[in-house]
């Protein structure tokens, strides 16, 4: 995906999400990454915004490194994420334009790791996608999730 050529077109969608990321990583990246693991995949896009159209932007992410160090941290934490299906290819700083942003590429995961939450707890801690929003699981989609782990 060439993000910067096309990135005015994208908006955000079952596949997409775009978080400012200005001040440190968002809470709710962490809701967008159990969503997409636990459908089948998608991209977080740090460093951009979503303008009043709903295209995309990219802005200015001071120090990049920074914001992946923390997310490598908060992922290998089995306390705050139930399960890391990252690998360095996946996370990338695409520099443009005098900008960079970073690109995560979320895999949907396995059977056998699904649900991924966040947090420590499945049932409060697990989300999926719908549309361009993440929502909490119910009871009953997190039970089938464990159920289909067999």
């Amino acid at each position: 995906m060439d993000i910067w050529s096309e990135l005015g077109r994208y908006q955000e969608n079952g596949h997409v999400e775009a978080k400012q990321a200005l001040g440190g990583l968002p809470e709710s990246l962490w809701e967008s990454y159990s969503a997409f693991a636990n459908a089948d995949g998608g991209v977080i896009l740090l460093g951009v915004a979503e303008r009043a159209d709903k295209s995309l932007e990219a802005l200015e992410l001071l120090d990049p490194q920074w914001l992946i160090d923390d997310l490598w941290a908060i992922l290998n934490d089995p306390a705050q994420v139930s399960v890391n299906l990252l690998t360095a290819d996946d996370v990338q700083v695409i520099r443009d334009e005098g900008k960079c942003i970073i690109a995560i590429f979320v895999p949907e995961a396995d059977a056998a790791q699904k649900p991924v939450y966040v947090g420590g707890d499945p049932w409060r801690g697990t989300y999926r996608r719908e549309g361009e929003a993440d929502k909490s699981c119910t009871r009953a989609e997190i039970g089938a999730m464990f159920a289909a782990r067999k």
